[in-house]
């Protein structure tokens, strides 16, 4: 149907989520993907699901990497996963006191507003409970899929936890209680 609104956008953190965590990484060639990440995006691109990235990218603010770098690594990470809808980060330190550094809610709220679905039909993936903060701050679902560096608080806090992508793609596609499918 022309027109037709989205109902569900997911939104992913990329560091530790979809690429495997080099810190401060402004290299393309240096991206790899995490398990599954490839054929999560191919599930939700096969159901119309709008996705988006949400990343901090303070190393920016530290001056240890330049804006250009970071799309450059954006690019090379939206090469190999496929393709997604938008590409958002916070460029701005720890500390800095901005609205889209997560655990604050202004990168989910921009990505929303991207893609057309309002945050309360957004659910955000990520690895931390920066993430998951930054989805409850805006009113989206926060589902955290831990790795080595998630601390175990971390995943003892989060109301949602999925052992791997695919896992994590699923649980977001499934209709919350008291909703319709």
């Amino acid at each position: 149907m022309p027109g037709r609104q989205p109902t569900l956008a997911v939104l992913f953190d990329r560091d530790g989520t979809l690429v495997e965590d080099v810190p401060y990484n402004g290299d393309p060639d240096r991206v790899r993907l995490r398990p599954g990440a490839r054929e999560a995006l191919e599930e939700l691109r096969a159901r119309g699901v709008p996705t988006g990235v949400v990343s901090n990218q303070s190393g920016i603010g530290r001056g240890l990497l330049t804006h250009h770098a970071v799309r450059q690594v954006n690019a090379r990470a939206d090469a190999l996963l496929g393709g997604l809808d938008a590409w958002l980060y916070c460029p701005h330190l720890p500390g800095a006191g901005c609205d889209c550094r997560k655990p604050a809610p202004g990168l989910v709220l921009e990505a929303a507003d991207r893609l057309g679905v309002p945050p309360g039909r957004c659910v955000l993936i990520g690895d931390i409970a920066a993430d998951v903060l930054a989805a409850r701050a805006a009113g989206a679902r926060g589902i955290l899929v831990p790795t080595a560096v998630t601390r175990p608080e971390e995943i003892a806090a989060a109301p949602d936890t999925a052992e791997d992508l695919l896992t994590a793609v699923h649980a977001a596609l499934a209709p919350q209680r008291g909703e319709l499918p």
